[in-house]
């Protein structure tokens, strides 16, 4: 298949990401499901469209790619949309996925963003952390949240992220984005560089190391917003995740750093909604004096406690969300059960709902 036509067939078909690998025929994810259309890939095939990938990206230097073995970058074709591509190695032949970003920034009230996880945009300094499995929707609320400072604060708001994904206009704010290997080297240079660029809010498209942490962290304590992702699932594995980065000797400093300059947690996944689309169910945790105390005490296992029972703070335990999306008829019991946390806990409500 000629590859434009490929990438128009993604977008009419709303598939969030397009699978170039050899061996397979062209794969689409669509609402999570990966359906195969076509014949077999060859290493040759696949060769060739990444070679129209980076012909699309402007002539980009594939040098990248052959000598590492993976290269991200994002492009953007006039009246159809915008790309992401993870171009990669695998069993010595080349291949590549590809996500579909639309042009147009998502509705947060469309996709079930909830109050209590914009409230977050408001946020006049701090640190807030937005985490989930790959895939669960992490970059699209960040991109709402974003919008809504830009549409109601007057900032200046710098992103790092890698590749940028969604484009901001500039509204009441002003939107400087980086983009990691085009504009800067690395999340740990580009966030120390953003302190001497008179920000007020700096989204820092993942933590991936304790020296990148750290610069996070400082840039918290000195009042400006930093917003940033994890890999992790529920706030209690990330303040784990966070202090488990740094040497053992350095981890009660950083507690008692964290403890101080964190706002809250949000934590999200995608289920399988009952019309066929994708649902998000958020955890969602406030910094109150409890949630300090705990993190600065080294027993973030207490949080989920915290969190169940302070409704009245805006905060929800994830299966408290995946409860009410199921008692609204949003997910199916099974689904439900399948993504909780504690399937007994959430067994027992669903039964005593029936």
């Amino acid at each position: 298949m000629e590859l434009l036509q490929l990438l128009r067939q993604a977008v009419e078909r709303g598939a969030s990401d397009v699978l170039l690998i050899a061996g397979l025929p062209v794969a689409y994810k669509i609402n999570g499901v990966i359906l195969r259309e076509g014949e077999r890939l060859g290493p040759a095939d696949t060769a060739g469209l990444l070679e129209g990938l980076y012909r699309l990206a402007g002539e980009r230097d594939m040098a990248l790619l052959l000598q590492t073995g993976d290269d991200d970058f994002s492009f953007a074709l006039p009246g159809l949309s915008r790309f992401r591509v993870n171009a990669l190695k695998q069993r010595g032949s080349l291949g590549a996925v590809v996500r579909v970003v639309s042009f147009t920034l998502p509705d947060r009230t469309a996709l079930g963003i909830p109050d209590n996880v914009m409230a977050f945009a408001s946020c006049p300094r701090g640190l807030v952390l937005f985490t989930g499995p790959a895939g669960s929707g992490k970059t699209t609320t960040l991109a709402c949240i974003v919008d809504q400072v830009n549409s109601t604060r007057n900032a200046h708001v710098i992103t790092i992220e890698d590749p940028i994904e969604y484009l901001h206009q500039h509204k009441k704010s002003v939107v400087t984005q980086r983009e990691l290997s085009t504009d800067t080297r690395s999340y740990d240079a580009a966030l120390r560089a953003a302190l001497r660029e008179a920000p007020d809010i700096i989204l820092l498209g993942e933590m991936r190391d304790a020296e990148t942490i750290r610069a996070a962290v400082t840039a918290a304590e000195t009042g400006h917003l930093v917003i940033s992702t994890l890999h992790t699932i529920g706030a209690a594995n990330t303040i784990d995740r966070i202090v488990d980065s740094f040497p053992p000797e350095q981890q009660g400093q950083i507690r008692t750093q964290i403890a101080l300059v964190l706002e809250g947690v949000v934590s999200q996944t995608l289920i399988p909604a009952v019309d066929g689309t994708l649902v998000p169910a958020f955890e969602v945790m406030t910094a109150n004096n409890a949630v300090r105390n705990l993190i600065r005490e080294s027993k973030a296992h207490q949080l989920d406690n915290v969190i169940a029972q302070s409704a009245a703070q805006g905060m929800i335990t994830l299966d408290q969300s995946i409860l009410k999306l199921a008692q609204a008829g949003r997910i199916a019991p099974a689904e439900a059960l399948r993504y909780c946390m504690n399937p007994e806990w959430l067994q027992k409500r669903l039964s005593a709902q029936v």
